[in-house]
């Protein structure tokens, strides 16, 4: 799979959030500097084009809808990040995580129990 861009990344952070939009919704969903029209169309044919999203006329505009689910990317990068920084070592991810952020053992724990509920979950369905 192919990696998002820091835009790219955005705007599909706004097309899972709302499902699917049209151009003009995209732009209105940024908070604070809004990216002109054209640009949020040209990232959405460059979306489209890497298979992240596709799109459905209806009337004269296209309607814009993810079809590469936040939770798969979201897995797949983790998964990259893993292997290429971590020599593919949760325990190594999870100690660079609790030295750069301070965490004591009650949020190891938390983090832990999370991981073995997210597997217990997954291996039911």
């Amino acid at each position: 799979m192919k990696q998002l861009t820091k835009a790219e990344e955005e705007i599909m952070q706004i097309l899972w959030d709302k499902d699917e939009a049209i151009i003009k919704d995209v732009v209105a969903a940024f908070k604070e500097k809004k990216p002109a029209y054209n640009t949020v169309a040209t990232v959405l044919k460059v979306l489209k084009t890497k298979g992240f999203v596709d799109n459905k006329a209806v009337g004269n505009t296209y309607v814009y809808f993810p079809i590469v689910s936040k939770e798969y990317y979201s897995s797949h990068q983790v998964k990259h990040l893993l292997h290429n920084y971590f020599g593919g070592s949760f325990a190594r991810l999870a100690t660079f995580f609790a030295k750069d952020n301070n965490m004591d053992i009650a949020d190891l724990e938390a983090m832990l129990k999370e991981a073995e509920d997210s597997n217990t979950n997954t291996t039911l369905k």
